[in-house]
């Protein structure tokens, strides 16, 4: 019992962040269905793949069916088979934990190029083009132009995640990356560099 009362604790977020990404990474998971241990093989099949956190078949339960009910999980039944995988409102649930755990790493050592962002997004896509800014704010770039922001270190994946999660192309984003930049002496400062 006092293995899991630490898994009381967790947010349901975390174990939802969890069941999410096991089922995104493996795309679709089939388990025995013989009724009705169905869910218990779930639980097992998802226990396995945790290395760290274990979660009691109870609380996993909770979160699978209020998964299923929110649909964000599709169960498909074949002969003696369960196959259980996300949905288009799964995936997009998955891309929006993807989005906010982003961070840019701070390397022991600064290579001296700046990464320069700019942005044309169109009138169109006034959302997502808001939501690009609030995210670039929250990565820590810095504003160099209205439509162009700066960060010190290596950010191409960071930046490859949210143009596709916000359904951008080359065309309205684009990274560049520059060893001189004007007002450099101020953005070191701000940038502690």
């Amino acid at each position: 019992m006092t293995k899991y009362k630490y898994c009381f604790k967790k947010p349901r977020a975390e174990i939802v962040k969890d069941i999410i990404q096991w089922l995104l990474i493996a795309g679709a998971i089939s388990v025995a269905a013989t009724s009705p241990y169905f869910g218990v093989n779930a639980w097992r099949a998802f226990q396995n793949r945790q290395k760290r956190k274990k979660y009691p078949k109870q609380k996993f339960s909770d979160v699978f069916t209020r998964l299923k009910r929110k649909n964000a999980i599709h169960i498909e039944r074949t002969g003696h088979e369960v196959k259980i995988s996300l949905t288009a409102e799964g995936r997009k649930l998955a891309g929006y934990m993807q989005i906010d755990s982003l961070a840019i790493k701070k390397p022991a050592k600064w290579d001296k190029k700046w990464r320069i962002i700019m942005f044309d997004i169109g009138q169109l896509k006034l959302m997502q083009r808001n939501a690009l800014r609030s995210k670039l704010k929250e990565l820590g770039f810095a504003p160099f132009q209205k439509s162009i922001w700066l960060h010190p270190f290596d950010c191409r994946d960071e930046i490859k995640v949210l143009k596709d999660f916000f359904g951008l192309d080359d065309g309205e984003v684009c990274l560049i990356t520059a060893e001189n930049i004007a007002r450099e002496d101020s953005f070191k400062k701000y940038f502690s560099l």
